[in-house]
C-alpha cells in the first residue's frame, strides 16, 4: 500500500460515521476491482466516511465518485431517533445539516478533484440521471419508501458486469430495519444480479443480466 492509499484509508476509518472498518476496506477493494468503464455513484454521504473509502479507489483508478445526499439526515438520524447527532442540527435552520462536515473531510483528503458532492433528494436526481454506472452503492434511508425508491430510482442504471453494493442487509430482523434487506433480494429475485461477496453487513453483486 502506497503512502498516499494508507492516508486515505487512515482518514476514512477515523472519519464519522456508522459504517465498520472492514465493511469500508471491502467497499474501497469492490471499487478497486471494477472492471467496467463508467463512474461510480453512491446514495447517501452523511459526513463523508464512505465517499472516503470509494474516493480513494476512484482517485487510483481515474474515475468520479458522485455523493448524493440531501444531507438533512435520514429518518433514524433526526431527534429522537437512535442515530441522532445533536451537534449536526443546524441551529440557524433546526435542520440536520451533515453537507459542512462532507466537505471537511473530502477537502481534507485533497478528494475534491474526484468525490462530486451531489446535493439533493435521491429521487429527483435519479429521475435526470442517464450515465451508466460501473458501481452503484446504496446507503440512503432506511425507510420502506426510501430504500425501494432508491432501488428504482438509481439500480437500472448499473452497466452491465457493474457492481451494486448496499448496506445494512441483516437477514435476521433482530439486527436491523428490513428495507435494506428486502432490496437486495429485489435484486437477486430480478435475475439481473450475482451475488459476488458479503462483508458484515455489506452485500456485493454483479449485474449479469438485464433485468431491474
Amino acid at each position: 500500500m502506497d503512502e498516499r492509499l494508507r492516508d486515505l484509508i487512515i482518514r476514512a476509518e477515523e472519519a464519522r460515521g456508522f459504517m465498520p472498518a472492514d465493511e469500508g476496506l471491502a467497499l474501497h477493494r469492490h471499487a478497486s476491482e471494477v472492471t467496467v468503464d463508467g463512474p461510480f455513484l453512491e446514495v447517501g454521504s452523511y459526513c463523508g466516511k464512505s465517499a472516503l473509502y470509494l474516493g480513494a479507489a476512484a482517485e487510483a483508478r481515474g474515475r468520479i465518485l458522485y455523493s448524493v445526499d440531501h444531507h438533512r439526515g435520514s429518518e433514524e438520524n433526526q431527534p429522537g431517533w437512535e442515530w441522532h447527532e445533536p451537534d449536526l442540527v443546524d441551529p440557524a435552520t433546526g435542520l440536520m445539516d451533515t453537507l459542512p462536515f462532507f466537505r471537511q473531510a473530502i477537502h481534507g483528503a485533497s478528494l475534491e478533484g474526484t468525490v462530486v458532492a451531489v446535493v439533493g433528494e435521491s429521487t429527483a436526481v435519479a429521475a435526470s440521471w442517464v450515465t451508466p454506472l460501473a458501481l452503484l452503492f446504496i446507503d440512503g434511508g432506511h425507510g420502506s419508501g426510501p430504500a425501494h425508491a432508491d432501488y428504482e430510482g438509481w439500480v437500472p442504471h448499473v452497466a452491465p458486469g457493474g457492481i451494486l453494493l448496499i448496506h445494512d442487509v441483516f437477514p435476521d430482523p433482530a439486527d436491523g430495519g428490513r428495507p435494506p434487506f428486502e432490496i437486495y433480494n429485489r435484486a437477486l429475485d430480478s435475475g439481473a444480479f450475482t451475488e459476488v461477496a458479503a462483508t458484515g453487513s455489506l452485500r456485493g453483486l454483479q449485474r449479469t443480466g438485464r433485468g431491474t
